[in-house]
C-alpha cells in the first residue's frame, strides 16, 4: 500500500517494512543495524554531556568531575558515551570484517564500500578529538603526539600544526576546536550513514552466498526486524555490562590525572580502536613515512572494488582465501597488542611484520589470489575437479560438471 500524501510514511515503507530481504541472511548482518543504534547513542549522551561540559583548559577537567558526581545520572551519560565509542568500534569492526569475507565490495555495492570506509575515517577524526575534551594526561599528550605527526608535511607541515592547534602548542584555543568540532562530526557521519544505506538499498542487500537474486526474498518486517531486535537486546546486555560493572577498563588509567603540561606520561598510547594504526605507524622508522602508511592503511580499504580478481564473492567458496583472511584478522589483533606495548624490541620488529604482511595482503593477495582461482577453475585439465559441487561467480551458478565439458 502506497501513502502517497505521506513521503516520511513511504520512505520508512520502502526502506524499514516492505524492503525485500535475501531469506538466507544471518546474524553478521545485524551488525549494520546495531552501528546505527551506536550512533544514535553517542549523539544523545553528546548533546546532554554537551549541556555541562565546559570547553576551557581551565576548567574542561573540573566539568567532567562536576558531570560524574553532581548531575543527575551524569555518570551514566558519562559512561554511556565513553564506553559507546568503545562499542561503537567493535560493531564496525565486526561489520568490515564481515563485509571482507562476503565480498562486499563487490560491484554493483562498491560505492555503499567506499561511502563506508569514508564512515570509518570520520569516526576516527571524530573519536580521536573526543578524546582530548576531558583534559587528562593522555588527552594533553595524546593530542601533542598526533597533531605534531602533520608536521611531517613538507613545506606546509609547521603552517597546518600552527593551525589545528590555533597557537605554538596544545591550549585553550584547541581544545576549543575540538569541541566544536566533535559536536558536529557526529552529524555528518549520520548524513553520511544515510547515504550509504539509500545506496545500499539501490542494488539490494548481500547474502552468504553472494548471488544476486531477484527471487527468495521476504519483506524486512517482521522477519529480519524482529531478528535485529534480539541481536540489539543481546548487545545492549554486552555494553551494560561494562557501564556498570567494568565503566573504565577499556580507558586509560592516566586520563583520569588533570592535564599537566609539565609531566610527559611514562607511555603515551591512543585508545585501544586506534593500535592497530598506531602500531603501523610506529613500524615505519621515518615521520612522514609512518604518517602515510597510517593512512595508507585506512584508505586502502576503499580500493577494494577495484584491486580484487574474482567474480566469486563469498569465501564459503573460497578454501585458499579463508586461510588468507584468517591470518589477516590474527595479525589486526596482533597489530592491536603491539601498539599497546613500549617502543623497543622485539616489539618493533614483530610490528613491522605484521605491517608488511598487513599490506601485501590488499596489494599482492587480493588481486593475484583471484587470478590463481580462475586459472584452476578454467584451465583445460579439469579432471582434478570433483563431479559434484558448485561454483558461484557473480549472478551464475556453475557445477563442476558442467565445467567440465
Amino acid at each position: 500500500m502506497r501513502f502517497v500524501k505521506y513521503p516520511i510514511i513511504n520512505l520508512v515503507n520502502d526502506h524499514l517494512i516492505n524492503y525485500p530481504t535475501p531469506i538466507n541472511i544471518h546474524y553478521a548482518w545485524n551488525f549494520g543495524f546495531l552501528s546505527a543504534i551506536c550512533l544514535i547513542i553517542q549523539i544523545l549522551t553528546g548533546i546532554f554531556l554537551a549541556m555541562h561540559y565546559t570547553p576551557h583548559v581551565d576548567l574542561a577537567f573540573a566539568s567532567v568531575e562536576h558531570i560524574m558526581r553532581d548531575v543527575n545520572y551524569g555518570w551514566l551519560l558519562r559512561y554511556a558515551h565513553a564506553n559507546g565509542a568503545s562499542m561503537f568500534f567493535i560493531i564496525v569492526y565486526i561489520h568490515i570484517f564481515r563485509g571482507l569475507y562476503f565480498g562486499s565490495y563487490v560491484k554493483p555495492k562498491q560505492w555503499v564500500w567506499v561511502i563506508g570506509v569514508l564512515i570509518l575515517l570520520l569516526m576516527i577524526i571524530t573519536a580521536f578529538i573526543g578524546y582530548v575534551l576531558p583534559w587528562g594526561q593522555m588527552s594533553l599528550w595524546g593530542a601533542t603526539v598526533i597533531t605534531n605527526l602533520v608536521s611531517a608535511v613538507p613545506l606546509i607541515g609547521d603552517s597546518i600544526v600552527t593551525w589545528l592547534w590555533g597557537g605554538f602548542s596544545v591550549d585553550n584555543a584547541t581544545l576549543n576546536r575540538f569541541f566544536s568540532l566533535h559536536y558536529l562530526l557526529p552529524f555528518v557521519i549520520a548524513a553520511v550513514s544515510l547515504l550509504h544505506i539509500t545506496l545500499l538499498h539501490q542494488d539490494g542487500s548481500g547474502n552468504p552466498l553472494g548471488i544476486e537474486s531477484k527471487v527468495d526474498k521476504i519483506s524486512m518486517f517482521p522477519y529480519f526486524i524482529v531478528k535485529d531486535f534480539l541481536g540489539l537486546t543481546l548487545f545492549l546486555i554486552f555494553f551494560a555490562f561494562f557501564i556498570y560493572f567494568f565503566p573504565n577498563i577499556l580507558g586509560h588509567s592516566d586520563n583520569y590525572i588533570e592535564a599537566n603540561p609539565m609531566v610527559t606520561p611514562a607511555h603515551i598510547v591512543p585508545e585501544w580502536y586506534f593500535l592497530p594504526f598506531y602500531a603501523i605507524l610506529r613500524s615505519i622508522p621515518h615521520k612522514l613515512g609512518g604518517v602515510i602508511a597510517m593512512l595508507a592503511s585506512i584508505l586502502i580499504l576503499a580500493t577494494l572494488p577495484w584491486i580484487h580478481s574474482t567474480e566469486i564473492r563469498s569465501s564459503r567458496f573460497r578454501p585458499f582465501y579463508k586461510i588468507f583472511y584468517g591470518i589477516l584478522l590474527s595479525a589486526c589483533f596482533l597489530l592491536g597488542w603491539i601498539g599497546g606495548m613500549p617502543v623497543e624490541d622485539p616489539y618493533i620488529l614483530i610490528g613491522q611484520i605484521l605491517s608488511i604482511f598487513y599490506f601485501f595482503y590488499f596489494l599482492i593477495i587480493i588481486p593475484v589470489l583471484g587470478q590463481l582461482e580462475r586459472f584452476l577453475l578454467y584451465n583445460k585439465n579439469l579432471s582434478s575437479w570433483p563431479n559434484t559441487g558448485i561454483i558461484i561467480t557473480g549472478s551464475r551458478i556453475w557445477t563442476y560438471k558442467t565445467l567440465k565439458h
